[in-house]
This record gives structure tokens, sequence and C-alpha cells, in this order.
């Protein structure tokens, strides 16, 4: 038999559910900009002041809408990487590359709230930091996984960037080589650039085939972080 301490954290999770589905539907037509507590409070038919309990502010919900992005497309990555755990590193790294476009043109709305346009008056707190950093720690994993294995090849930086490269490393990846952190970041944006083009219309008229295309620029950032043996 369930305890009425049960029953009410199950009632607050369903409720909880229900909000952030009703604020997933706003952003989809209104964008993160214009999410109103008040609007999905109507929607669910509830009052602004029991909403409030949920959220106290439009930022909280923001927030758990942010980690929960986060968390889904960083699960869909590991997913990724441990499907493609016995094969080469360069296969695996477009792997979870290709993930990551899938999961966004699947959740477009939900993409542009973590990587499109900041929300005016919304600063992320330290708390979306940890579901941020999933897909990067994928990344950087498959790179350790081939400096500890077959190795990097053809990573270099200039003179004048080593001071930073070498901050990168120990901020990043305090394992892997300096030139393999400035690899890694730069392979980072780069992967969310291409992944942003696509979703926010600038391949329109440009790239036709997006999948063909994708994989091969996956290819080349994999390339560029070192990884060979494919």
């Amino acid at each position: 038999m369930s305890t009425p301490q049960g029953a009410r954290a199950r009632a607050r999770q369903e409720v909880t559910a229900a909000i952030k589905e009703a604020a997933r539907r706003q952003l989809a037509e209104e964008g993160a900009a214009k999410l109103s507590l008040r609007a999905v409070a109507r929607e669910l038919g509830m009052v602004s002041s029991a909403l409030y309990r949920y959220f106290p502010s439009r930022d909280d919900l923001l927030t758990a809408l942010i980690i929960d992005a986060y968390d889904s497309l960083g699960a869909a990555s590991e997913r990724a990487r441990d499907a493609a755990c016995d094969v080469p590193p360069p296969a695996r790294w477009i792997a979870v590359c290709e993930t990551v476009r899938g999961w966004a043109l699947a959740h477009p709305h939900e993409y542009a709230l973590i990587y499109g346009s900041p929300v005016p008056g919304y600063s992320a707190p330290d708390t979306t930091v940890r579901a941020a950093a999933r897909v990067g720690l994928v990344l950087i994993g498959i790179v350790r996984d081939a400096h500890l294995g077959p190795g990097l090849a053809g990573l270099s930086v200039p003179a004048g960037l080593r001071p930073e490269a070498e901050r990168m490393a120990a901020d990043l990846a305090p394992d892997l080589p300096p030139e393999a952190a400035v690899a890694l970041v730069a392979a980072w944006a780069q992967l969310f650039g291409l992944v942003g083009f696509e979703i926010f219309g600038q391949f329109n008229r440009v790239v036709e085939d997006r999948e063909a295309f994708f994989r091969h620029a996956a290819g080349r950032l994999a390339e560029g972080v070192g990884l060979t043996g494919a």
C-alpha cells in the first residue's frame, strides 16, 4: 500500500511533468523569450499561485527545461558511444556526432533553447553545467581512448597559443596533450555550428544531401582531433 507521502510525491512529479510539457509547447509556438508562467498555468487550468509552488519564477522553469534538454541530448550521445564501443575511434566519433544531429532534428525547439540565441534577462545558473558537459565529455572520452590506444596524429599548436592550450588541457582534460584540448574545443564548436546551421535554415539552397554532407564533415572533425584508423 502506498503511503500518503509517496502518493503526494507522485502527484507532484506528474504535475511538474505536465508543467514542463506545456512549457515546451509554448517554446515551440512562441519561443523561449516569450515563455510565461501565467500562460502555462492557463493552459493547464491552474491558478498562477499554484504553479509558483512548483516553479517560483520563469527563470526556474527555464532552468529545468534547459537541464532536461541537455540531459536528453547527453544521454543520447552516451548511448551512441556505448553502441559503437567495438568500432575504431573515428567511427565512434562520427556515430556520436550523427546522434547529436539526429537529436537536434527531432527536438529543434529544445535545441534552440540550449544552443540558440540567449534568452533576454536570463542567465543560466551553475546547476546547468553538469548536464551541459555530457556531450563534451563523451567526445573527450573518445579522444582519450585513442590517445591511450592507437595514438593521436597530426596535432600541433603555434607557440603563441601554447599557454592557452595548456590552460585548456588543465581545465578540460589533464590527461590529454594540450594540442588535443585545443582541437577538441574547436571540433566541439564546429559540430554545434554545423548542427545549428541546419536547424536554423542556414543551409537552405546551399546543401541538398545534408546527411551525407554532415557525415563527411564529422569525419573531418575526427581527423582534426587526431583520430585515425577508421
